[in-house]
Parts: C-alpha cells; sequence; structure tokens
C-alpha cells in the first residue's frame, strides 16, 4: 500500500526537495503552504496533493487534517528565520519566531497525534537546524525556537513509543542555496547595531564563503533516513556541515 507524508512549508527550499524526493519514491504526498498558488514541483505530480496551510492559525491546521484525511508520516518543516544581535531583536518579532518555529511544530503535532495513536502506527518528523548542534553567534533568538523543538521530540518519542509512534529530529546545516534569507521576518543589518560592525564583519563573511554547505537533496535524505529508520534513532544531522558539528559536540 502506497503511504502518505503530510510536509509543511513545502513553497521552497528544503521543504520542496523533501517533498519532490518522495514523490519520486512512489509515495502519496501532501505538500502544504500559506499560498498554494505558488507552487511549482518537479517531475511526476499524480500522487501530490498541495494545501493551504497557516501553521500560526489554529482553524487553518484544523481545515488542512480533516482535508487531508489519514497520513502516515508528518514532517515540520515550516519555519522563519531571524539573524541578528539579540538586543535589538524586537520581542514581537521573537514571539513570531516562537509561533512558527516553535508552537507551530507543536499544534502540528496535537493535531495528526490522535489519528495515528488510534491506528498505533505513524512517524512525525520535526526538522530544526544545525544550530541547536553547536552555538551559532547573531542567532540567539532563532536558537531558542529550535532548541525547544529538539527537547519537545525528545520526550514526545517517549510519550508515544508507547503507541508505536516514532518521533524523530532532522537537523539540516546551512544552505545558501535556500530561501532562508528571503524568509527572515525582519532582513539582518536592520538587526545589527553600529557597536556590533566589528563582531559582525566575520560572521557574514563566514556566510558568503562557508567550508561545508548543505544542499536541499541532503536535508530530503535525511528525512527519507529518519522515516525509515527503526532503530530508535532520534537525531538526524543532515548536510556535511551539520554532521561535522554533530561529531564534534
Amino acid at each position: 500500500m502506497t503511504r502518505t507524508i503530510l510536509i509543511t512549508g513545502t513553497s521552497s527550499g528544503y521543504g520542496k526537495a523533501i517533498a519532490e524526493h518522495f514523490l519520486a519514491q512512489g509515495w502519496n504526498v501532501i505538500a502544504t503552504m500559506r499560498r498554494p498558488e505558488a507552487a511549482g514541483f518537479a517531475g511526476d505530480t499524480s500522487r501530490l496533493r498541495v494545501l493551504p496551510l497557516d501553521v500560526t492559525n489554529e482553524a487553518s491546521i484544523a481545515a488542512l487534517v480533516e482535508t487531508a484525511g489519514p497520513i502516515d508520516v508528518l514532517v515540520n518543516n515550516a519555519g522563519v528565520g531571524a539573524v541578528g544581535a539579540f538586543e535589538a531583536t524586537p520581542m514581537s518579532l521573537i514571539r513570531q519566531l516562537l509561533e512558527t518555529n516553535t508552537i507551530g511544530v507543536m499544534a502540528m503535532c496535537q493535531a495528526v497525534i490522535p489519528q495515528m495513536r488510534a491506528r498505533r502506527s505513524g512517524i512525525i518528523v520535526n526538522v530544526t537546524s544545525s544550530v541547536t548542534l553547536g552555538a551559532f553567534p547573531l542567532a540567539a533568538a532563532y536558537t531558542a525556537s529550535k532548541q525547544a523543538i529538539e527537547g519537545f521530540t525528545g520526550s514526545l518519542a517517549h510519550e508515544l513509543a508507547y503507541f508505536d509512534i516514532s518521533v524523530k529530529l532532522v537537523e539540516p546545516g546551512y544552505a545558501p542555496t535556500t530561501n532562508f534569507g528571503a524568509n527572515a521576518i525582519i532582513p539582518f543589518d536592520q538587526l545589527l547595531p553600529g557597536d556590533y560592525a566589528d563582531f559582525a564583519r566575520p560572521i557574514i563573511e563566514g556566510f558568503a564563503a562557508p567550508a561545508l554547505t548543505t544542499r536541499e537533496i541532503d536535508v530530503a535524505e535525511g528525512v527519507w533516513n529518519a522515516v525509515h529508520n527503526m532503530t530508535g534513532q532520534l537525531h538526524f544531522p543532515a548536510g556535511p556541515d551539520a554532521v561535522a558539528l554533530a561529531e564534534a559536540n
């Protein structure tokens, strides 16, 4: 029987790559995003459904789960970014980060757990970031929003194992080709007071020429491995830079 995977945040970047990878492997894919009209997926899309979803809106989540029907795998990939000095980061922006990257993931899990529990089967994959594997400057609020999901996922994995539901973490590295910058709530330079210029310069230069980077396919394969790994492994770093960080810690 062909299995069904639901992925959040599939308009571009990692989410789109995950959707295309699972489609290529013969899965039924439900790809979600805020504006489905922006979708454009490569390959055979006969098993693809593109549905609207705002993970910060309870009514949107409820409507999606009702429309989607039974799902075997949930991948929580939707997220927003913010890079800059913490002291210059408005609390309103921090709340937006937490609402999407943290509460949104929790809300999606809560929405699909009942059907998985009733079937005593299912897999949840929460996509975080390599910032959870090693401290990274100028990303304190973003890191907090992702680190919270690391702890949440570890606890939830224990809780749901009783019902034969697996919960995993995929931790992508830095991919310059994704739209992370475009998804930032406020442009980087607006969150960088002048006193931080000398400190930030080498970090910005490092962004421009990183020693190791992650490709979208690395993350898609990381999610694939997480879904198919039956050993009880919780953490799946994705991309050579993420793997290097995980091995160093």
